[in-house]
C-alpha cells in the first residue's frame, strides 16, 4: 500500500446497504498553505456520512488528505473540495464536513458543506 500522499480514495462495499446509519471520522491535522502567504494552515475536519452502496477506505483518506499539505487553498475551495471528491468516491445518501480552521489573524473559521443525494431525500 502507498506510504506518500495520494488523491485516489478507495472504498469498499457497505456491509449494511439496506440500512441508514453513520459513520464519521474526526481529522485533527489537515494541513495547507495559505494561497496568500504560503504558511501553513491547520484544520480539523469532521466528516460524518450515511454511506449508499460503498465506505471510503481509512487509508486511503488519510493519504487523500495528506496530498494538500504543500498546496495552497482557501479554506472555503478546500472544505468543499474534499466533499466533492468524497462524494465522486463513495456516493453517499448524505456527507457533511464541517472545517474548523486554527486561528489566524485573530480569526477562528469554520467551514461546513454538505451533500444529499436526491433519490435518498425523496424516498
Amino acid at each position: 500500500m502507498a506510504t506518500k500522499p495520494s488523491r485516489e480514495l478507495e472504498t469498499f462495499p457497505n456491509p449494511a446497504a439496506d440500512r441508514d446509519y453513520e459513520i464519521e471520522f474526526d481529522c485533527p491535522e489537515f494541513t495547507c498553505l495559505c494561497p496568500l502567504t504560503g504558511q501553513p494552515d491547520f484544520a480539523k475536519l469532521h466528516i460524518s456520512y450515511i454511506p449508499g452502496d460503498l465506505c471510503l477506505e481509512l487509508k486511503s483518506l488519510k493519504l487523500y488528505l495528506w496530498s494538500y499539505r504543500d498546496e495552497g487553498a482557501f479554506h472555503e475551495k478546500v472544505t468543499n473540495q474534499v466533499l466533492d471528491d468524497l462524494v465522486a468516491a463513495a456516493n453517499p445518501r448524505f456527507m457533511e464536513i464541517r472545517a474548523e480552521w486554527n486561528v489566524r489573524g485573530g480569526i477562528t473559521t469554520w467551514v461546513t458543506a454538505s451533500h444529499t443525494d436526491e433519490e435518498w431525500e425523496n424516498s
